[in-house]
């Protein structure tokens, strides 16, 4: 067993080398066959086939020996063949290397634009890098003449708000002294005697012309009117005002804030855009205004007009109820502000003194101030008894669009379209804060009912809402680009709704901040107001049409 394990072992170890298998060449017989086969000579390979087979029965063998096909001839078929293969993979390459070359040339073109833009990219950042510095370096060298401009400003600012205190102390002193000289020449007037001149009584029993006639009777309207005005004395702003009676309301959790209103009624009320709408503060009645001059008492919810005011000579901007509901104050385009009696439909008073359009009025909530606000950049306080303007407001640098009485208070809030907003002592006539952060012109301000809250719009559609109490800004809602023209909130002050230009009504939720859209004007809205008991909405357009939402 040790043998032949170590035998095995041997075997193993040894290095068997196997012979190569040689390719037996091609016979010449086969040659011949195949060749006859391959160009289908049959009868001659039948032919062949019977002669080659009678040799090899007889025994002839030496045809055997005269040897086999050559080697070169298969192996220039194999090289046909493989050259064939060759060139068609010389084709299929010659086509990848012309794709590769268009490819490349291709690449670099795009290389080379992208390295010129880079370049001229980097130039260019470096000149506005360049023109950076030197607009900073001349920016900075401004400011120190913009500071003491500033301070100029607000100093003249100053000044001015001084000189018209003092004239308005001068014009008071200039009424009294007025009267005392009256009393005084009706003190004397009974005991002088009459002196008449010739040459006068001449000029008397003289004709008097149209231009003179004119003139005696516009003395005599302005005597009238001086006397009726120096008859009736100023009133006074009250010191002791009542508590809002809104601040002691939760209307929040007595009922839900309502959002799903729906078209209930169109009335058309105008031949031309309605621009303001006004709800009685204790009858079931509106007040709409438009550009035909007309405004309209409407009776609800039949929506039948009760009342026509006619009376200025231009389009009305806006209107307000007196706190009573027993008058109203109308602004027009006419530069001038109206009162009239609602029980007679006739116009008792007219504010004249600005200068261009007016925009916006507001009632004082004692009843006897009204505010205005025009395009002239300035705001009016005026006295309803002794009918004229106690103060001017001056500040604004741009059109004042909006003007509203903070509630049971002598705080006026004006919107400007120098994009602030305003906060003025109405006692005094002084600016006491500016609210800034609008970036485009302000067409509408309003307070919530409890007076905590202001929100504005402006004209790309932004509306913002500010803490009245820090003066701060709170949030800022985008529902542009069409312009905001009107805000106001419900009684609860948990819904602000908005008229945009484009004719949507946006309703927005204060305690969730969701956005909801009222679909309904074909054209642009104007004006928006909630019923008191926020159950139906009111909304005029520039159809000329005041639609209900119920």
């Amino acid at each position: 067993m040790v043998q032949e394990q170590a035998t095995d072992t041997q075997i193993l170890e040894q290095k068997t080398v196997l012979s190569s298998k040689h390719a037996v060449p091609e016979a010449i017989e086969d040659f011949l066959c195949n060749f006859l086969i391959k160009m289908g000579m049959t009868r001659t390979l039948d032919c062949f086939q019977s002669e080659w087979y009678e040799l090899l029965q007889k025994g002839v063998t030496e045809l055997r020996d005269v040897g086999n096909v050559p080697d070169v001839y298969s192996q220039n078929m194999l090289l046909e063949n493989e050259n064939k293969n060759l060139k068609k993979e010389l084709k299929h390459c010659k086509q990848a290397a012309d794709k590769a070359r268009e490819d490349l040339l291709k690449t670099q073109k795009e290389r080379d634009f992208h390295r010129m833009h880079h370049k001229r990219t980097v130039q260019e950042k470096n000149k506005l890098i360049n023109d950076l510095k030197g607009l900073k370096l001349h920016y900075a060298s401004y400011e120190p003449t913009i500071r003491v401009l500033h301070e100029k400003h607000h100093t003249l600012l100053k000044q001015k708000m001084l000189t018209s205190l003092e004239r308005d102390k001068a014009v008071g002193q200039i009424y009294g002294l007025q009267e005392t000289l009256k009393h005084m020449e009706i003190g004397h007037s009974s005991h002088a005697p009459e002196i008449r001149v010739a040459p006068n009584c001449e000029k008397e029993n003289a004709p008097e012309g149209p231009t003179q006639k004119g003139l005696r009777e516009a003395r005599e309207q302005n005597k009238r009117k001086t006397k009726m005005k120096v008859n009736k004395k100023d009133s006074e702003f009250p010191t002791d005002m009542q508590p809002n009676p809104n601040l002691s309301l939760c209307k929040e959790n007595i009922c839900p804030a309502k959002f799903d209103y729906k078209l209930n009624n169109i009335l058309r009320l105008h031949e031309l855009p309605v621009s303001c709408i006004v709800v009685h503060p204790h009858k079931d009645i509106l007040v709409s205004c438009g550009e035909d001059r007309v405004w309209k008492v409407v009776g609800l919810p039949r929506g039948n007009v009760l009342l026509t005011g006619l009376g200025h000579t231009d389009w009305l901007s806006d209107c307000c109820f007196h706190p009573s509901g027993n008058k109203l104050a109308t602004a027009s385009g006419d530069t001038t502000v109206k009162l009239w009696d609602l029980f007679k439909g006739t116009c008792i008073s007219t504010f004249e003194g600005h200068t261009h359009a007016v925009w916006s009025c507001t009632w004082h909530s004692c009843g006897d101030f009204v505010a205005s606000s025009s395009l002239d950049t300035t705001s009016k306080i005026w006295d309803v008894n002794s009918e004229r303007c106690r103060y001017t407001l001056y500040g604004h640098t741009d059109s004042v669009n909006s003007i509203e009485f903070f509630p049971y208070s002598n705080i006026l809030l004006t919107g400007s379209a120098d994009k602030t907003l305003s906060v003025w002592d109405a006692r005094t006539g002084k600016c006491e804060q500016s609210l800034y952060g609008h970036m485009h012109s302000i067409n509408d301000a309003t307070f919530t009912p409890r007076g905590h809250m202001i929100a504005s719009c402006d004209a790309c559609g932004v509306t913002k809402l500010w803490d009245f109490r820090k003066l701060l800004p709170i949030v800022s809602i985008d529902v542009g680009p069409s312009p905001g023209n009107e805000v106001n909130f419900n009684s609860s002050g948990r819904v602000l709704a908005q008229a945009s230009g484009n004719g949507v009504i946006h309703l927005l939720d204060l305690k969730s901040g969701h956005i909801h859209k009222l679909m309904g004007h074909e054209s642009e809205a104007h004006t928006v107001v909630f019923s008191h008991d926020g159950e139906t909405l009111f909304s005029g357009g520039s159809d000329g049409t005041v639609r209900m939402w119920s």
